[in-house]
C-alpha cells in the first residue's frame, strides 16, 4: 500500500485515503445560501475518489463574507439550504466532508474575482472589520478596528456556525487562520497593532486564534474533529512567518486541534512568494517536525502523483491537498492511483471505466 492511499485518522474521523481536496471559494451563494450550483459542483467533487472534500470557506457572519456570494452558515436559511447538497453526497458518495468556517475581516465587502475582485461600489459594500484599522491595500478602504465587543461576536459567531456544521452532519471542521483573513490579521504584526491583550507580543497575537479553537471544541465535543488552516508566512521582512507559527502549532497541538493545514501568505501585496511545485511543502515539514500528534495538510502546487507520494515519504506531510487541479481534473486521485499502483473507491456506476490492464484500481464503494 502506497503512503498516499493508505488510511488517515483526523481525530476519530478515519480518512480512506491521504488525498484532500482543498476549500476553493465558488462565490455563487444568495444570502449565504447554497444553489444548485454547489448541488452539482460538490457531488461531482464527491465522486473523484479523494479521502476527503472541505466545503469552501463559509462565512460564521454576513459581514464576514469576503464578497456577497460567499457562502455562510450564520442562520436558519443558511444551514437549511446547505442540507440537500449534504445528503446529496452522503447518498452517493462515500467521501469525508469538512467544512471551513471563517471570517474575512478587512478583506471582506469585494467583489468577485471575475469581477476584479477590489472593493464593492460604495451602494453596495459594508463596513469591515480588521484587528486594527490598517487597510488591506491601497485601494481597500480601512477596516474599523475590532473592540473587545466585536471580539466576543465572533467567537460566539464561529460557535454558533459550528454547531449548524455539527447539525448537517459534517465529519469535520477547519478554522481559517489563513489568507489574510480576520484569524490571520490577529496573527501577523504586520496587520495587528493592537495594544490590548489581543496585540503586541506573540501569546498576544495568538490568542484570538486559540479562544476560537476552544470555544468551538467545547461547543461541538470530541466527537467532531476541529483543525485549523494556517498561513505559516507572509513572506514579508518583518511580518507572520514559520517560527511564530511553530509556536503556535505547538499551542494548538495541546489544546487538541485536530490537524494543521499549511498554506501561506494573503495578508498583503507585498507578499513575494517563490511560486513554483510544492512550494509550501518546506513550510509543511519545518512545522510537522515542531509536532508529535497533530498530522499535517500540506497544499500548493501538488499536482503530481509521484510528487504527492515523495512529500508524504519525506516526512513533510500527512495528508496532500489538491485544490485547482481538482478542478481541472475531477479524477485527480483516479489517475493517482493508477500511477502508483494503488486502488481507489469508486460507485458501482463508473465501475466500467476502470482501464484495460489496470485490475483493481477500482474498489466498489460500500453504500
Amino acid at each position: 500500500m502506497t503512503a498516499l492511499f493508505s488510511p488517515l485518522s483526523l481525530g476519530n474521523v478515519e480518512l480512506s485515503n491521504r488525498i484532500a481536496i482543498a476549500p476553493m471559494c465558488t462565490y455563487s451563494a444568495t444570502d449565504g445560501c447554497a444553489t444548485d450550483w454547489h448541488l452539482m459542483h460538490y457531488g461531482q467533487l464527491a465522486q473523484s475518489g479523494a479521502g476527503l472534500l472541505i466545503v469552501e470557506a463559509t462565512a460564521v457572519e454576513a459581514i464576514g463574507r469576503i464578497s456577497p456570494a460567499d457562502l455562510g452558515l450564520w442562520s436558519d436559511a443558511s444551514e437549511a439550504a446547505m442540507r440537500p447538497v449534504l445528503e446529496h453526497v452522503r447518498r452517493h458518495s462515500g467521501i469525508r466532508m469538512g467544512v471551513q468556517l471563517g471570517h474575512a475581516g478587512r478583506k471582506a465587502s469585494s467583489l468577485q474575482p471575475w469581477f476584479g475582485g477590489g472593493p464593492l461600489p460604495q451602494d453596495q459594500a459594508w463596513q469591515t472589520l480588521g484587528a486594527s484599522a490598517l487597510s488591506a491595500s491601497p485601494e481597500v478602504p480601512a477596516p474599523a478596528t475590532a473592540t473587545l465587543a466585536d471580539i466576543v461576536r465572533v467567537k460566539k459567531a464561529f460557535v454558533d456556525a459550528a454547531l449548524r456544521a455539527q447539525r448537517l452532519g459534517y465529519d469535520l471542521i477547519e478554522l481559517h487562520a489563513a489568507h489574510g483573513y480576520l484569524l490571520h490579521q490577529f496573527l501577523s504584526p504586520l496587520s495587528n497593532q493592537r495594544t490590548d491583550q489581543y496585540g503586541g507580543s506573540l501569546e498576544n497575537r495568538m490568542r484570538l486564534t486559540l479562544e476560537v479553537l476552544g470555544a468551538v471544541r467545547t461547543a461541538v465535543g470530541d466527537a467532531l474533529p476541529v483543525g485549523v488552516r494556517l498561513s505559516a508566512s507572509d513572506w514579508i521582512e518583518g511580518g507572520w512567518d514559520v517560527d511564530q507559527s511553530a509556536v503556535l502549532a505547538r499551542e494548538l497541538q495541546a489544546q487538541g486541534c485536530a490537524f494543521l493545514h499549511v498554506s501561506s501568505g494573503g495578508l498583503s501585496p507585498a507578499q513575494q512568494i517563490p511560486v513554483g511545485p510544492g512550494y509550501q511543502l518546506p513550510l509543511a515539514h519545518a512545522l510537522r517536525a515542531q509536532l508529535t500528534t497533530m498530522p499535517v495538510i500540506a497544499v500548493g502546487l501538488i499536482t503530481d502523483p509521484l510528487q504527492a507520494q515523495a512529500a508524504l515519504d519525506a516526512g513533510s506531510a500527512d495528508a496532500i491537498a489538491i485544490a485547482r487541479a481538482a478542478l481541472f481534473n475531477p479524477r485527480w486521485p483516479w489517475h493517482a492511483a493508477q500511477v502508483l499502483g494503488a486502488q481507489v473507491a469508486a460507485s458501482a456506476q463508473y465501475l466500467r471505466a476502470q482501464p484495460h490492464g489496470a485490475r483493481g484500481l477500482f474498489a466498489p464503494l460500500q453504500a
